[in-house]
């Protein structure tokens, strides 16, 4: 079958387009989330007895307000992915829709813990700002459970290299294999960081070769002494995290490949399962994401809040998802 639109793309691609290959990883990434969220105790009690000992942050009204407002635009955007999941038939027509609302209810809810976390406010607006205040407040204290705990904290790429090593042990299957249990679902989640950090790690390496510095070091590589320190030096204040694992994966449906999940072969069966998916993942990460800031906002707010969504909301969708018991 002639595809001219991929042909033509091909010719601009530095790399071999293959499609069914990117459909493959997007389906078995999510199918290993959301399988390991089956196979492990409720998430729900996953992240009470995580969040068991967190305290009350000190009043901070304008914070507070902030936690809500997130977590209610976390609450729209799983209402529109539960809609998508449940009363659209033909998923090709709304996969990419689909993923735009499980980014969004993802970093809506990453938000709204950073807006709990901390005693005082900080700029969210940027992604990248997100992600890393996420690696360094809720990573890096372990508040936030299996499957999406998963983090390496540089870019180096030899220390990077370890962690993935540490993390992997001798589970070899990746995101080629189609997941079927557990063990692979882990694999899976180890071959997505692995990934992800070898595509930031790309990105990073060439926007340092635009700096005003490398091109004063008179190199185009990295092969000197001098220009790896410098790589280095930025390269440890990077991370992969699941939120950036997250952006990636809009980001590439969204932008950067238009031919993605809706081109070429058609995977109606599959995609079922993977909206489906999406859907799981992003209302267990907003369940975590409510039990953590029900614990840090005012005392009695959060019951006031739920209330007042149950009684005020437009949606269909059940409120339980941001109940924290």
């Amino acid at each position: 079958m002639s595809q001219w639109l991929l042909d033509r793309l091909q010719e601009q691609s530095k790399e071999l387009l293959q499609p069914q290959f990117a459909f493959q990883g997007a389906m078995n990434w999510l199918r290993s989330l959301s399988l390991i969220i089956d196979k492990h105790p409720t998430i729900q009690d996953e992240a009470n007895s995580l969040y068991g000992d967190i305290t009350t942050r000190a009043q901070n009204r304008e914070l507070d307000t902030k936690v809500f407002d997130n977590i209610h635009f976390a609450f729209q955007n799983i209402a529109s992915l539960n809609a998508l999941n449940n009363d659209v038939e033909f998923k090709n027509d709304i996969c990419n829709s689909a993923i735009v609302c499980w980014h969004d209810a993802i970093v809506f809810s990453a938000k709204a813990m950073l807006f709990a976390y901390y005693d005082d406010d900080h700029n969210m607006d940027e992604l990248s700002m997100v992600n890393k205040l996420w690696q360094e407040s809720i990573v890096t204290n372990e508040l936030i459970p299996s499957p999406f705990n998963l983090s390496i904290p540089t870019l180096v790429k030899k220390e990077s290299e370890a962690i993935i090593k540490s993390y992997r042990g001798l589970n070899s299957y990746t995101l080629d294999n189609t997941i079927r249990n557990e063990t692979m679902a882990y694999g899976g989640l180890c071959s997505s960081l692995k990934g992800t950090h070898g595509y930031e790690l790309w990105k990073a390496e060439a926007q340092i070769k635009e700096t005003d510095h490398f091109k004063s070091l008179k190199v185009d590589n990295f092969k000197t002494k001098i220009a790896r320190e410098y790589r280095d030096t930025i390269l440890s204040e990077g991370c992969v995290n699941f939120l950036v694992q997250a952006n990636r994966f809009r980001g590439k449906s969204n932008y950067r490949d238009s031919i993605f999940l809706t081109y070429g072969e058609n995977n109606s069966e599959s995609l079922d399962t993977f909206i489906s998916d999406l859907l799981k993942v992003s209302k267990a990460f907003l369940k975590c994401a409510s039990i953590y800031c029900s614990k840090r906002v005012e005392p009695g707010t959060w019951d006031t809040f739920v209330d007042d969504i149950e009684e005020n909301t437009c949606l269909t969708v059940e409120v339980d998802i941001i109940k924290p018991n």
